[in-house]
């Protein structure tokens, strides 16, 4: 009748739906000289559980304090954008003032090169009049 029960017990405890009481129950039984034949291959498992009952942790845990190195790079990279994005600003302001002043230079070179060509047509107009004077006066 026992080893029926403890059979039931052992089934409980493999499908994971043993109680603590019934798993105690295991374990006094594991632990005892004699134990069925067929559930001798059980013993060691269940005596295992208790010596590892047993044992106590006595090392000493050195605890450091944990550095917050996340809160450091997390500034570090805000510190480089913000640097980045200045440095960025300052580089597109200076690119901005470039090419207006190209504009300005195109303009100013644009209208000065549209005054030369109404003075080099008066210099033609200029050109006629020498030759006629020449030939006034080669005539006479």
């Amino acid at each position: 009748m026992e080893l029926d029960k403890i059979e039931n017990i052992l089934e409980k405890y493999f499908e994971a739906t043993a109680t603590v009481a019934e798993e105690e129950t295991l374990r006094a039984y594991f632990s005892q000289e004699s134990v069925a034949p067929h559930l001798e291959q059980y013993k060691p498992l269940f005596q295992y559980f208790s010596i590892a009952k047993e044992e106590k942790f006595t090392k000493q845990v050195p605890l450091k304090p944990r550095k917050n190195t996340y809160k450091w790079l997390s500034i570090a990279a805000v510190a480089v954008l913000v640097f980045g994005l200045y440095f960025g600003y300052q580089d597109y302001q200076e690119q901005k003032e470039a090419e207006y002043a190209y504009s300005e230079t195109k303009k100013a070179l644009n209208l000065l090169a549209q005054n030369f060509s109404r003075g080099t047509e008066k210099v033609a107009y200029l050109n006629e009049f020498e030759k006629t004077k020449q030939k006034i006066y080669n005539n006479n």
